[in-house]
């Protein structure tokens, strides 16, 4: 079922920004909030966040804040940005999952197969990826509003937060069976248990290839490998509820009663695993393979810094630069600096 509304646009408790320099600097921003949860960096330059008082905000980086109303809003819980230049999220309150463009057009779409929806991802398959607690399954739906749905016999149960991983997977927790849960673009589900996994909610990709989770039942974060791997990390973490991975290298995370927001760092330090072309003259496009890869900060060709065109945890693209001479390749990140011992000839 698809329900379309105008939007109704009005200005209005707190919204937060912590420094992207890893200072801990928190400026609070207020107006139009009503108890925010879910938060993205939209297509726009800007911040969209839902409001669970039946509203979806969105937030300049200057703290200029605008409220949208719409038919089909109703407990807004999960939020992130879709391959169409709009925002997505799933409505908890009447099972459906929303759609609104930049400029505050609301579209929503309801059916048997959405039941609860709390997390919302986008995929690499160019859909969004949801999670439906109320009935146990993971949900799909593409752009133009086809919802199919997958269920796994006790490898979904109360699932949570949802993550588009490094492989290309859905990652998910499951808050029911104390377990991470992995699914395909195809379908196919698959289940990991740990001791390090006590009643999971929140999970992001982190820069270092793996998957990062918070723990509600015993205060901690987890980690787990691509190849399903638990690491549990616990100190003076409270029951934590959102986390996302930070310019910095490092995870940022919630802490619901604590009032506060953690940071946990990563081991990722990066490493070049080789680079295509080997030679080349001023202004050659080179493709450089590795790993930790991402918030790179500088490439160099023997000392001389380059343009970084494109930037991933496993691939950068970048342009020889004027005045480079034959030598090593070395990338910086803000874990450290990485250098290839094959020289890359500049012809």
């Amino acid at each position: 079922m698809l329900l379309v509304g105008l939007p109704v646009l009005c200005l209005g408790l707190t919204v937060g920004r912590a420094a992207a320099s890893g200072a801990g600097k928190v400026k609070i921003f207020p107006g139009g909030f009503s108890s925010p949860f879910g938060i993205a960096a939209g297509p726009d330059g800007a911040l969209w966040f839902t409001n669970n008082g039946n509203t979806i905000g969105r937030i300049s980086t200057t703290g200029t804040v605008k409220i949208f109303f719409g038919t089909g809003i109703s407990g807004s819980w999960g939020i992130a940005a879709g391959p169409d230049g709009a925002l997505w999220f799933t409505n908890n309150g009447n099972s459906s999952i929303g759609r609104i463009s930049t400029t505050g057009t609301v579209t929503n779409y309801t059916g048997t197969a959405i039941s609860g929806p709390k997390g919302i991802a986008a995929g690499s398959d160019g859909a969004l990826w949801f999670t439906n607690y109320g009935n146990n399954s993971i949900g799909r739906i593409t752009t133009t509003g086809t919802v199919t749905n997958y269920a796994g016999t006790r490898r979904i149960s109360g699932p949570y937060g949802i993550a588009a991983g490094p492989d290309a997977a859905l990652w998910f927790t499951n808050n029911g069976n104390r377990s991470i849960g992995r699914i395909t673009t195809t379908g196919t589900v698959t289940s990991y248990t740990g001791t390090g996994i006590s009643g999971p909610r929140a999970i992001a990709a982190g820069p270092d290839g793996a998957l990062w989770f918070t723990n509600w039942d015993n205060s901690s974060i987890g980690r787990i490998s691509t190849t399903g791997t638990v690491t549990n990390y616990t100190g003076t973490i409270g029951r934590s509820y959102g986390i996302a991975a930070g310019p910095d290298g490092a995870l940022w995370f919630t802490n619901y009663y604590g009032n506060s927001i953690g940071r946990i760092t990563t081991t990722v330090t990066p490493w070049i695993v080789g680079f295509t072309p080997t030679s080349g003259p001023v202004g050659t496009t080179v493709t450089i393979t590795g790993r930790n890869l991402r918030y790179a900060t500088q490439v160099a060709f023997n000392g001389t810094a380059a343009t970084i065109v494109s930037n991933t945890a496993t691939e950068i693209v970048t342009i020889v630069p004027a005045g480079a001479t034959t030598g090593p390749i070395s990338i910086t990140t803000p874990a450290g600096t990485a250098t290839r011992t094959t020289t890359f000839k500049v012809t």
